[in-house]
């Protein structure tokens, strides 16, 4: 088993930016795809950014490509979404999750483990 736990989450300005981290404990491996994903009041949780084991390859979803950047620090076990230029369409219960491979994965259905989520709220 593997346990996640997010932090960074909090209430930021439009345009302003976070960083939300995830910590893996447990039975962790080394070669672990991590993702991070989103659930907004209402609506259905979505794909935001993906990172493979390694930390070399990233895919991200289009709402966020440029803003957000994922990266992975396999010492620590950890993994992070740094979040800049923030919208208020960015508000959001995030979610990282993880899965035993060796590519990236975007759809919710391909991971294994989850965190409880850490909300976050773009609002002036």
């Amino acid at each position: 088993q593997v346990q996640l736990d997010e932090s960074g989450g909090g209430l930021v300005q439009p345009g302003g930016s976070l960083r939300l981290s995830c910590a893996a404990s447990g039975r962790t491996y080394s070669k672990h795809a991590m993702g991070w994903f989103r659930q907004a009041p209402g609506k259905e949780r979505e794909f935001v950014a993906t990172v493979t084991w390694s930390g070399a390859s990233t895919y991200y979803a289009d709402s966020v490509k440029g803003r957000f950047t994922i990266s992975k620090d396999n010492a620590k076990n950890t993994v992070y979404l740094q979040m800049n230029s923030l919208k208020p369409e960015d508000t959001a219960v995030y979610y990282c999750a993880a899965r035993y491979g060796t590519t990236w994965y975007k759809s919710a259905h391909e991971y294994d483990y989850w965190g409880q989520g850490t909300q976050v709220t773009v609002s002036s």
